[in-house]
Order: C-alpha cells, then structure tokens, then sequence
C-alpha cells in the first residue's frame, strides 16, 4: 500500500473481485449470467432465481434462454441482468474452454454500476480457465478523473457447472482468488506508464510480494555491482536509465523439495530502443515491455499460496532501455554473464540481453533443473503465433507438449515454433565476438532466433548434454487487448507446473511434468 499510494498519489476506485463457491442467496445490484449456448441451456430458472427472480419470471428467462444464439447477448432486465453467449467453436490449437473470450465479454456485458454477480456456467474442467479469464476484465490502474473516473464496487464470481452441480471446493476457491489477484497484479504493473513504475518500484513491489509469502527469501543486485559481477547483458542496456537495472530473485525453498525451477521474466520498464530508437508511433506502448517479468512476479506470488512442493525462483531482468550518453550504441561488445561475448548490431534487440544473463544466472547460481524465461521479446512472435497465442521453444520435446497442453487447459493459449539451432543460430555471426545481438535475416524463423539466443547463454553450446530442461515464451501480443493489459502468463505457469503444486485443482489440471531431462538426449530433442 506505502507503494502504490507514493507512486500513483492515493489508490484509484476499482472492482473487487471474490470467488464463490456457490451461488450467492442474495440478489446483486447487477448480474451477467455467461458461458457457452449449449451449457446455458442447461442452466434452470430454479438455480438463478435467488440471483434475478426479484426481476425476472421463470417464463421470461426460460423464452430469452431457449432463443439465445451463439456468441449472442440478451437484456433480461435494463441496466441490472444481462445474459450472453460465448462462441463454443474451437480447433486444436483453441481452447474448448472458450477463455479466451471471456475478456471482452464481461467488459462488454456486465452491466454497470453497484454491486454484481457473474455467474459462469461451463463444465467442471473449465472453472479455472473461465474464472482466471473474468479477472483480466477488472484492470486496477486507472488515472481518469471527473465523469470517467472509475468507481468502486464489488463482484462475485460463482458458478453452475452442467456435468456436477455441486458446491466449488473451498481449496479451489482459494486458488481462483490467488490466480485471479496474480493476473491482475500483472496486468496492473504491465499498464502503469514508466512514470509510475521505473525500475525503482518493480523493486520495492517485487520486495513486498517477497516480504508479505512465508518463508520467501529477496535478493536484488543493482547496477555498478551488475557490473562488477560480470552481468554485461542488464548492466549494458539499462546503464543510462535514470533509474538503476537490477537484478531481481526471490526464492521459496520447501522443506523435501528435489527438482529446482527458475522463472526468468523479461523485465524492461519502457523501451525507447536506445540508439536503435523507436518511431513516434512504434514507441507509444512500450510501457509493456516488462510484460514477462510482471507474469513470472505475479504467477511466482500465486504458486507460493497455492502450495509450490519445489524449489521455485522468480528471477526479473529489470531495466530501462534509454538513450544518454552511457547508453549502450551499435558496435559495442558486451560480455553477459554466461562469459560469451555480444557484439551490439540493434540496440533494440534488448530484451535477450537481459534474459542472457538472468538464464546463465539461473544455471549457474541457482542450479535450476528447468528453467522457463517468459518475455515480450519479438514483433515477429504475433506473426509466426498471432495475437492469442504465445510462442513456445523448448529444447525438450515432451515440455512442448506439456506447455501447449497447459496453454488449452488455462486459457493462456501457446503453440509451438520451430527448434534447430543447427539452422538457424548462425543468424548472430559476428567477426569480432561470440555472437551479434540480432539477426542477419528476419525472414529466418526471427522468432525462434529471439529465443535461442537466450538459451545460448544457459548451455555450452547445442549439442553438448545439459542437465537442464528450457522453456522459452514470447508472449509480446498476448499481454494486451487494444491499450489495456491482459494479465497474461500467471494462470499458464500455474497449469505447467500444477504437478508440483499442493493444490487439489492445480495438480489435477496440470499436465505430465516430464520425467526425463534434455541431457539423457545427445541433441537435445526427441
């Protein structure tokens, strides 16, 4: 709270949002009753009535149900109940959960003012998805003032579920609340503008987050001594910012933990390009660029409350990239903590400097067995994935399963790009260091180059055996919708790693944690 009052001079009015394991006896002042046609149509009058039969008959409500088409909404009383459809059409590469849709449902359809209740009809297996995709529709920054000021309320979250009407566990409840409260900590620090989050607060929240978990350990390094311990890559790029890079870790080390994990987040707190420098309408936005570490901060906060079995790192690569006369200029070579060397080609190709070093960190300090590094680190990810789905390369050919498998399972969509280094990493050729910061050809898989040269800086080199298994996601366009912050990455992280999680919902929606790690395969692969 001493935080967000300093920085934003007193709290902005916003929703809040509890989870519920049944639906609510009272009437709310507002109601959105949604989910997909053919689940709604199972939804009887008698199970809603305590929610709007103060305003609406059974007959009205079974004529506007029984009529309602796909993706279709209904007023079921002006400014107080509505009802909608959400599009139950998905491929194999969509969620049949239909989360992804949630979003901009809610936004649009809840109706405003007073207090509400969302009541999200689906199946059973889809509660986590669909009730973590209502959260990313209350964002909590919001600096309008006067008639637009936003204004405070209340909304719960129930559910009736077709397949097993009974009652949400109080456990599951609970991980909805800790997903829902993660997305939303991401999305708010992804939508703050540089002026209300520098590299100075991502600290200090990230040392609340830390301060307020049991048993959680904070660690930071900042700049001059980024420098003195050889970490080139986030000294290098946020050397001229007014405010110092840093190097962030907080660490949960369980009692019989046996595997360690280490989630790396891309954490640049506004991207100009440097030298490299952005257009006048390419650099408005860049305030999003610390997307990666806002989803590993807020994903790391909820595993920790849900009951994480393991020994879990939050390592965030904090930096701004500005233009000064410290700045980092094209030809410059820069040794990164792996103790390569980096020719500087695009100042704006920075983001992989940063995850360069916070990876080998995570290697070599940390010991991970697996590490995941999460970034919005390419324009190229929403061409070769599309603005729903994040791009996903790994070095192991079951965690690409599993992360497109956890990506239906939470709404938080992925689907694979193609790995061979063998092809493809020649793209950073330099005559005068290990590598060049960016490609030589973009029309090359520029995405899967983004990522490999990040894994770079954690093995050897490609075909030498490695203990560890790596995940690399490029979520660049999933972390917004227009000019707003989705939240995305907390609930995919939960699902990946459900199996090491105490939690009941998590552990059973999770998918298989693989068993074999990518040094029992000479090539890394399957």
């Amino acid at each position: 709270k001493q935080w967000y009052q300093r920085r934003v001079r007193g709290p902005s009015m916003m929703t809040g949002i509890k989870y519920v394991g049944q639906i609510p006896s009272v009437a709310p002042d507002t109601c959105l009753i949604l989910g997909q046609q053919a689940d709604i149509r199972k939804l009887p009058f008698s199970a809603v009535e305590s929610l709007i039969g103060n305003r609406v008959s059974a007959k009205v409500f079974d004529e506007v149900v029984g009529g309602l088409g796909d993706s279709e909404g209904a007023t079921l009383y002006p400014k107080h109940i509505a009802i909608s459809t959400i599009s139950s059409k998905f491929s194999r590469s969509t969620t049949p959960s239909s989360a992804h849709l949630i979003m901009e449902a809610v936004t649009k359809k809840l109706p405003k003012g007073g207090n509400g209740v969302i009541l999200v009809v689906c199946q059973r297996r889809y509660v986590f998805a669909c009730g973590s995709a209502v959260a990313r529709a209350f964002p909590t920054y919001n600096r309008k003032t006067g008639d637009d000021a936003a204004t405070a309320r209340n909304v719960d979250v129930a559910f009736y579920c077709p397949d097993d009407t009974s009652p949400i566990p109080q456990d599951d409840v609970a991980v909805l609340d800790a997903t829902a409260k993660a997305i939303r900590l991401a999305a708010d620090i992804v939508d703050r503008p540089r002026n209300h989050m520098t590299c100075d607060d991502i600290v200090e929240l990230a040392r609340s987050v830390a301060a307020g978990l049991p048993n959680v350990e904070f660690m930071t390094k900042r700049g001059e001594t980024l420098n003195e311990q050889g970490f080139g890559g986030i000294y290098g790029v946020g050397r001229a910012a007014e405010t110092e890079p840093a190097l962030i870790v907080l660490s949960h080390k369980p009692p019989g933990a046996s595997k360690t994990v280490a989630w790396c987040g891309k954490g640049i707190m506004y991207d100009t390009g440097g030298f490299s420098i952005k257009g006048k309408t390419t650099m408005p936005g860049m305030k999003r660029d610390c997307g990666g570490a806002a989803a590993i901060l807020g994903g790391f906060k909820a595993a920790v409350e849900c009951g994480f079995k393991e020994n879990l790192h939050a390592v965030l690569c904090v930096a701004e990239n500005s233009v000064g006369p410290r700045a980092t200029v094209p030809d410059d070579v820069h040794t990164l903590y792996s103790g390569k060397t980096v020719e500087i080609n695009n100042t704006d190709a920075e983001g992989r400097l940063v995850l360069g070093d916070g990876v080998a960190f995570a290697g070599k300090d940390l010991q991970a067995d697996i590490v995941l590094d999460m970034a919005t680190l390419t324009g190229a990810q929403g061409i070769t994935t599309g603005t729903s789905h994040g791009a996903v390369l790994t070095n192991n050919a079951q965690w690409e399963s599993s992360a497109v498998a956890a990506g239906l399972t939470s709404g938080d969509m992925v689907y694979p790009i193609v790995y061979a280094p063998e092809l493809h990493f020649s793209e950073f050729k330099s005559a005068v260091a290990d590598m060049k910061n960016s490609v030589a050809s973009r029309t090359n898989a520029q995405c899967s180059c983004a990522g490999l040269f990040i894994g770079s800086h954690l093995f050897k080199d490609w075909f030498t055996p490695s203990p560890i298994s790596w995940i690399h996601v490029d979520m660049a366009y999933p972390v917004h919708v227009g000019e707003r912050a989705t939240g995305w990455g907390p609930a995919f992280l939960l699902t990946l790693f459900g199996g090491f999680s105490k939690s009941p919902l998590l552990s059973t929606l999770g998918p298989v944690i693989p068993s074999d790690q990518a040094s029992k395969r000479p090539k890394h692969d399957d």
